[in-house]
């Protein structure tokens, strides 16, 4: 996995944007507004956006990006406010995971009802927000049967939270996670992707190596500009 990094200026930011494009015959599971669920995929593309992103057609806004960057044909398309340019990387037997982690707004997935929406909470002095969106990408070498790829969503949102909680933020996640999930269609396909199968562990040890390392960068990062209000 060799994502192709590319810059845009918006909203006076330069922001940054990966591409993995994927050889013929790959399919894809995903979350992602833009080409979720599962079929075929030829990119994946994770968009950097400004902090507080309030534009109301963010589908039609991911395919102008993946447009004016050459791609066409089916694809995934996810974005996020933490920074793309700080995008980590991680294998394990041939699984492949690319991570991006923002953890302004870390939550536990099962909440009171009414409890306050986390994405409100405050911003710094100087008017800016600390992003809070934890994507991944995750490429494995072998055909994975429909029932496999769900495991192995299961299996690598499991693997999330447990990188998580080792660096020391107790939640699930955010409410804004997004993963995606490509294989191979040629050969016969793996009927298990979940943590104690033989390409579940993999995928659940890289995106744990991926997701730990994301986290603890973040943490040190908010560490050397200062506490939120």
């Amino acid at each position: 996995m060799k994502p192709q990094k590319h810059w845009r200026e918006e909203d006076g930011a330069r922001l940054a944007t990966t591409v993995l494009r994927l050889p013929p015959g790959t399919r894809a599971i995903s979350s992602a507004m833009l080409g979720g669920g599962i079929g075929p995929a030829g990119w994946v593309l994770n968009a950097q956006v400004p902090g507080g992103y309030a534009r109301m057609d963010p589908l039609d806004h991911l395919a102008e990006m993946a447009a004016s960057l050459g791609l066409d044909g089916p694809g995934v398309a996810m974005m996020t406010a933490a920074s793309v340019d700080r995008t980590v990387q991680a294998a394990d037997g041939q699984v492949q995971v690319c991570a991006t982690v923002g953890l302004r707004v870390p939550t536990w997935a099962a909440a009171p009802e009414g409890t306050a929406d986390p994405e409100l909470a405050p911003m710094r002095l100087d008017g800016s927000y600390e992003p809070g969106t934890i994507n991944i990408v995750v490429a494995v070498p072998v055909p994975l049967a429909d029932a496999a790829l769900v495991n192995a969503v299961i299996t690598a949102t499991e693997a999330k939270t447990q990188a998580l909680l080792e660096a020391g933020y107790p939640c699930t996640g955010t409410a804004s996670d997004a993963i995606c999930i490509t294989a191979p269609t040629r050969g016969e396909a793996e009927p298990f992707a979940g943590p104690r199968s033989h390409w579940g562990a993999r995928i659940a040890r890289a995106v744990h190596t991926a997701v730990l390392a994301g986290a603890n960068d973040y943490t040190d990062v908010l560490n050397s500009r200062g506490p939120l209000l």
